[in-house]
This record gives C-alpha cells, structure tokens and sequence, in this order.
C-alpha cells in the first residue's frame, strides 16, 4: 500500500464519519435556533453612577429591541457590568458614555459596578428586563 492509499481509507473510515456527524449536528442547532425579530424601535435611557447606586435602577425593554444606555458616573470612577449582553464598561467621573445591544433574550439580567467605591459598594447594582 501506498501512502496515497492509507490517507484515503483514513479518511473513508475513521474522519469521514465524524465530520458529517459534525455536519448534522451543526444543522440541527442552526434549525432550532429561533431568530429574534428587532422590533425596529431604539429604547434610549440615561443611567447616572453615583455612590452608592445606578439610577434608575431597573430598565424595561421588549424583546428585539435596540437598547441604546448613555452611562456617566457623577462622583468617582465606577464600571457598568451587564455580562448578558456583552457590556463591560468603565465610567471615569464626569464622562458620558454610550453603549447600545439587542434585547434578544427574555428575562431579567442584573448589571453591576466591579470598581469598589466605597462602603455601600456591593449595594451598587440594578436590572434589566426584557419582555
């Protein structure tokens, strides 16, 4: 046998089998997922930080919208952590920043200050919820 011979009959019986497993699989979650409609409509908020608290504290949304937050911490530097949709901020005193996600999961996700800043520091928290 050659070696032309052996990578064909490794590839026939041992690579083949897996890849069109590997294959099916992919299509199977590709077929299940069900996509999120945008409702075309930009949600905008404002979120203040300050010792020890984001105002306002809990955001609604709807499902498929886009959210558009402008960020600015008022006294000391503070971050804004919503690891659901990917936002990892940090927010120096007296800047404003915007972030802007897809609303494309139902539920309630916390976001949080990772900066300590102070005594009421694990207090400084809030939510978002999509519906």
């Amino acid at each position: 046998m050659d070696i032309r011979s052996i990578w064909v009959k490794t590839m026939n019986v041992k690579i083949m089998p897996k890849l069109i497993l590997i294959f099916l699989i992919l299509i199977l979650i590709a077929g299940c997922a069900s996509p999120v409609n945008l409702t075309g409509k930009t949600k905008k908020f404002s979120i203040t930080a300050k010792q020890w608290s984001f105002e306002p504290g809990t955001i609604r949304v709807n499902l498929g919208d886009i959210v558009e937050i402008r960020l600015k911490s008022i006294d000391v530097t503070h971050s804004f952590i919503l690891s659901a949709f990917g936002v990892n901020e940090k927010l120096e005193p007296g800047k404003e920043i915007k972030i802007e996600f897809v609303a494309d999961k139902t539920g309630e996700f916390s976001f949080f200050c990772n900066v300590p800043c102070g005594r009421g520091h694990n207090n400084m928290n809030g939510k978002i919820i999509v519906a």
